[in-house]
């Protein structure tokens, strides 16, 4: 699979070969659904916390006599049907931790780059360099290549990515990432996937 390489004035300079390993496989939908689901899981700190019967600070006397009232008979003020009372079932802190194999790991990822590079939300560019951070040349240089939606462009980690990350970071549909980080959540979250040529390289080598 071929696609175009830009320059960043918007125009098609190269072409350049996807690796088909990565590029061409059969995206596994039910491996890149599991592979997100952890991620979104692994996420959460599950530090919720509600207070049982035994952990309220309420009286412990009995609310009425047992008999006599005409009135159901009731315990104590700490049960989980009074206003007040602990609750019953309620959340405690748990870890929500996922594990999956490496394998299948690394298939979730080729997955969402191949399902990208064959929808053509994939655009490569020769350099991806600002002279100065600044949001309105990122915003224009993402017209120019025709990035209308939500998109991630991928950094390589030299010393030029600051002046990038600092242009994209006020624009609300970018996001920034280094070429190591690429993840489920980020690939099938965005429409488009911005990396320069380097980038590319890097990520063949990663995931190939």
């Amino acid at each position: 699979m071929k696609v175009a390489v830009y320059n960043m004035q918007g125009e098609q300079v190269d072409e350049v070969e996807l690796a088909p390993n990565i590029f061409e496989v059969e995206p596994n939908i039910p491996v890149m659904h599991q592979a997100l689901v952890r991620q979104l899981a692994n996420k959460r700190q599950g530090t919720h916390s509600t207070k049982t019967r035994a952990e309220v600070a309420r009286t412990g006397r009995k609310v009425w006599r047992q008999k006599g009232t005409g009135r159901a008979r009731q315990g104590s003020r700490r049960a989980p049907h009074w206003v007040g009372g602990g609750v019953a079932f309620g959340p405690k802190p748990r870890d929500y931790t996922q594990q999956m194999p490496r394998k299948m790991r690394r298939l979730a990822i080729r997955s969402a780059l191949a399902a990208k590079a064959q929808g053509k939300r994939i655009v490569i560019v020769d350099r991806l360099e600002l002279e100065r951070p600044q949001t309105r040349e990122m915003a224009a240089l993402l017209e120019r290549l025709g990035l209308a939606g939500h998109s991630v462009v991928v950094l390589t980690g030299v010393n030029g990515d600051e002046h990038v990350k600092r242009s994209a970071r006020n624009l609300p549909d970018v996001r920034t990432l280094h070429w190591r980080y690429l993840n489920v959540r980020d690939l099938l979250g965005h429409d488009y996937l911005l990396m320069p040529l380097e980038a590319l390289r890097q990520i063949e080598a990663l995931w190939g």
